[in-house]
């Protein structure tokens, strides 16, 4: 069986994915901190799902990790990147250690992983690192900034891969949702009232719908997928206007 990692997998997305890719053929191992609630999911998942709890932004932890998993299950074909956390505020409001916190997940835990694999996955000439990110890694908007700082750090990140593992068989993929209707919200309270107004035409999405993107990144990948539609229109449109994207963010979004 092909074999994927993903982080972030206790919850959301990365819980959704977990349950695609073991429809979709793979074993797939689950790495996120709470062991407890990873057990619960791979015991509803079934045969394929493996547990391996681990804190992803803890490189030497995650190198243990890479380890177990290489002796036990192979190297596996597929990387899903879904850590992630964060408050939306201002930089004022953000104190230093709640800056790191976010640059822990999604940026560190993104780059411990897939330096904690990519070198056996070049000698074998295959695989996908797929890198959950958002809008705000392209257009930002007021209040986030600590939050989008680290965004656009994951971004970086990918946008490097890309370079790198030209020709190697490897391929790096950012997949960029609009709102997704998990627990983020309910978590951060105060962070729904700081979407931009014109998000508003953007369809609230399922962390269902996004595991079906992150399948089709898996078989079919590319340098980036967003989903859905109308949030590429707003991605095309900051390509050609980037001001009119800037005015309109800014002129619907948070105020202080």
């Amino acid at each position: 069986m092909k074999l994927a990692i993903i982080t972030g997998a206790s919850s959301g997305i990365g819980e959704a994915t977990a349950h695609q890719l073991v429809a979709d053929g793979y074993k797939v191992v689950l790495v996120a901190r709470s062991k407890p609630k990873l057990k619960e999911i791979a015991a509803k998942i079934g045969n394929g799902a493996l547990v391996e709890s681990c804190d992803a932004s803890d490189g030497n932890a995650v190198l243990a990790m890479a380890e177990r998993v290489r002796q036990e299950h192979g190297i596996p074909e597929v990387i899903v990147n879904s850590a992630g956390a964060g408050e939306w505020k201002r930089i004022e409001d953000t104190t230093p250690t709640e800056a790191v916190e976010m640059m822990k997940a999604p940026y560190f835990a993104a780059f411990n992983v897939t330096h904690a694999f990519m070198q056996k996955m070049i000698e074998l000439h295959r695989g996908v690192i797929i890198h959950v990110g958002s809008p705000v890694s392209i257009f930002t908007w007021p209040s986030c900034t600590g939050y989008a700082a680290a965004r656009w750090a994951l971004r970086g990140l990918h946008e490097s891969l890309c370079d790198d593992l030209q020709g190697t068989g490897v391929y790096s993929c950012h997949v960029i949702f609009g709102q997704v209707s998990s627990s983020y919200f309910d978590h951060n309270p105060n962070t729904e009232k700081k979407l931009p107004g014109i998000s508003k035409t953007v369809r609230i999405i399922s962390p269902e719908q996004c595991a079906k993107v992150i399948s089709r990144a898996a078989s079919r990948p590319r340098r980036q997928y967003i989903y859905p539609f109308m949030l590429r229109i707003f991605y095309w449109n900051h390509m050609i206007f980037p001001w009119l994207t800037r005015w309109l963010l800014r002129r619907t979004g948070a105020k202080r």
